[in-house]
């Protein structure tokens, strides 16, 4: 009888101190799904330090050679512009070099073009200065009055300049704390207006650094504008405390 009584009370004890257990357990974990999620938006104006600009010229003739010849001197007019507007000619390099025989591209039963042979080519201006860059591309009508055919190409728009921005990397380090700072500071006031208190950090995310227009109006892109807005927006669940 006494070990029966002893064996049941032991038994007793041990279902007692489990439940315990799983309640403890339960209650930390209930504790830990207590959390805010919170966004940091840190912001930058950056400018452009380089500028890509393709100059596409096109010569037609009937003589193969005298199209070469109107093209070599539509070259020489553009190398000459740039100099003029402070741009080093040397930077400038020859790209997509082609000829078009008009007479074998026509379709049969077709009216014989008046002009056989198109030449094409690029000069890529790649400068450290954007501001020049851009400058001399509000004078381009100049090459137009010296007699230049300029194409706008078949993939880069209207053949504008393209400034870009590389100094990215110089500006993560302070962009990703003063996010971090501004999500904690959201994180702070919703722990304050829901009397609790702020905990260690439950889920992190960096977020994706972002260049964009400064001027941000339909129509209006990053590529085009020396001044852009460089944003990230990192993510950021805290738990909470009572």
């Amino acid at each position: 009888m006494r070990t029966s009584l002893l064996q049941a009370l032991i038994l007793a004890i041990g279902i007692a101190a489990g439940g315990a257990l799983a309640g403890n357990g339960l209650a930390r974990a209930r504790s830990a799904d207590r959390y805010v999620s919170v966004k940091g938006i840190s912001e930058r104006e950056a400018r452009a330090d380089l500028a890509i600009w393709p100059l596409r010229i096109v010569a037609a003739d009937n003589d193969l050679s005298k199209a070469h010849e109107r093209l070599e001197a539509s070259a020489r007019t553009v190398r000459q512009f740039l100099g003029r507007h402070g741009l080093d000619t040397a930077s400038a390099d020859v790209q997509d070099f082609s000829v078009t025989d008009a007479f074998l591209t026509e379709g049969e039963g077709a009216r014989r073009p008046s002009t056989r042979y198109a030449i094409r080519e690029a000069i890529v201006v790649r400068s450290t200065k954007p501001d020049l860059v851009a400058a001399a591309s509000q004078r381009v009508a100049e090459l137009v009055s010296a007699g230049v055919v300029l194409s706008s190409g078949d993939e880069s728009g209207a053949g504008g300049p393209t400034f870009i921005f590389t100094g990215l990397n110089g500006l993560k380090p302070a962009m990703i704390a003063e996010a971090t700072a501004r999500a904690r500071e959201a994180a702070e006031q919703f722990a304050h207006d829901s009397h609790s208190e702020i905990g260690g950090i439950r889920e992190a995310n960096q977020g994706v650094f972002e260049i964009l227009p400064r001027d941000q109006a339909p129509g209006i892109s990053e590529e085009s504008q020396i001044v852009k807005t460089v944003r990230v927006v990192s993510t950021i669940d805290y738990l909470l405390k009572n």
